[in-house]
């Protein structure tokens, strides 16, 4: 029952979709420039970054190294939206308070099984411009050691090692800027910059669109999946022909074609397969890999029965075509307003997509 908590507040997390419920979480970014707490409690000790299978961009860092110098923990999982949307922030206070004694860490711990694997991670590390030091957290011991269960989540450390503030989800990018600029102040800086960091995010790093975000995250394989609308409901791990209703209900699922459907995943099995989904969100977007290492799978994206062309997302051209060349989250759908209920579809051209969630902006 702890676990099955656990993970409903993480999923809370990385989907949310309505805007009261996402203001209420902190997850909106503040309209002023709230200042940090001057009273930050201590909330216990810097971890030890133990246990990792390796580091990118920086030689192995040690809690008693970083002493003397503020650190800023981001744990992560790089096919995470809310990641992506809190990026652009930390990726700014790492290049502006540098100078001045932050040392930015990232922790990647994985949600899917190719997320495990270093050489995935050292690529989306270079794909998303992460430039500061990354663990990578695999086995989950620094996860672990932090007590975390969050994706995404920051914890600010003084230059003691103490940690003094945490913030779980996207928002409050204000606030903890002025949190890393009163834990310098308190290690003796006072030369840094005292304007916030203006930030510019464009594709899957742009803010969600709160107003109109009525759809929320929803895993396709069969252990975690909701509101599966074909016919025939779910057949797990073995082929099964599926069809698409003639009506899907708003935030409802099915699939065309021959497919598999797995726990964690859904894998094509023949060409010419379909994912239908009705959403009500700017942005769409998908987790996908291929069976076949190497091998891309061609796609061509519909919306309401037509070319996505005029709506496309950045990994779809302006024709409504994209390919599958890597394990990774793909922005289908950046539409303009006004946003309505909206009819999502893709057809693969060749077999062997393998597809793992479906996340909103």
């Amino acid at each position: 029952m702890f676990e099955q908590i656990n993970y409903d507040r993480r999923r809370f997390l990385r989907g949310a979709a309505m805007t009261l419920v996402a203001a209420k979480f902190g997850m909106l970014s503040a309209s002023t420039h709230p200042a940090a707490d001057p009273q930050l409690a201590v909330e216990g000790n810097l971890p030890a970054l133990e246990g990792g299978l390796g580091w990118i961009n920086s030689e192995p860092l040690t809690v008693s190294g970083l002493r003397g110098k503020v650190t800023l923990i981001e744990f992560w999982t790089y096919t995470c939206i809310n990641w992506r949307r809190q990026l652009p922030y930390v990726r700014a206070w790492a290049e502006k308070y540098k100078a001045h004694g932050l040392v930015t860490i990232g922790v990647h711990t994985p949600e899917f099984s190719f997320e495990k694997k270093p050489e995935n991670v050292r690529h989306a590390t270079q794909e998303t411009r992460v430039d500061y030091p990354v663990v990578i957290d695999s086995n989950y011991a620094i996860w672990r050691a932090f007590d975390n269960e969050y994706w995404p989540a920051l914890y600010f450390a003084d230059a003691q090692g103490r940690i003094r503030h945490h913030v779980f989800g996207e928002g409050e990018y204000d606030k903890s800027e002025r949190v890393i600029q009163q834990l310098l102040a308190e290690a003796g800086t006072n030369n840094f910059p005292s304007d916030l960091v203006f930030v510019r995010a464009e594709g899957p790093e742009a803010n969600a669109d709160w107003l109109n975000l009525g759809s929320g995250e929803n895993y396709l394989g069969y252990k975690r999946t909701e509101n599966f609308a074909s016919p025939s409901g779910p057949v797990s791990d073995r082929p099964h022909v599926y069809s698409v209703p003639a009506g899907l209900e708003n935030n409802h699922w099915a699939l065309s074609g021959d497919w598999t459907i797995q726990a964690g995943a859904i894998v094509l099995n023949q060409p010419g397969g379909r994912i239908a989904y009705r959403f009500h969100a700017r942005d769409l977007h998908l987790v996908m890999g291929t069976a076949t290492p190497g091998k891309p799978v061609r796609f061509r994206v519909f919306i309401d029965g037509k070319s996505a062309s005029a709506v496309h997302g950045s990994d779809v051209d302006a024709q409504g075509n994209g390919a599958v060349t890597e394990p990774r989250m793909y922005q289908l759908i950046r539409q303009s307003s006004p946003i309505v209920d909206r009819q999502f579809e893709i057809q693969f051209l060749d077999s062997g997509v393998e597809a793992f969630s479906f996340t909103f902006g």
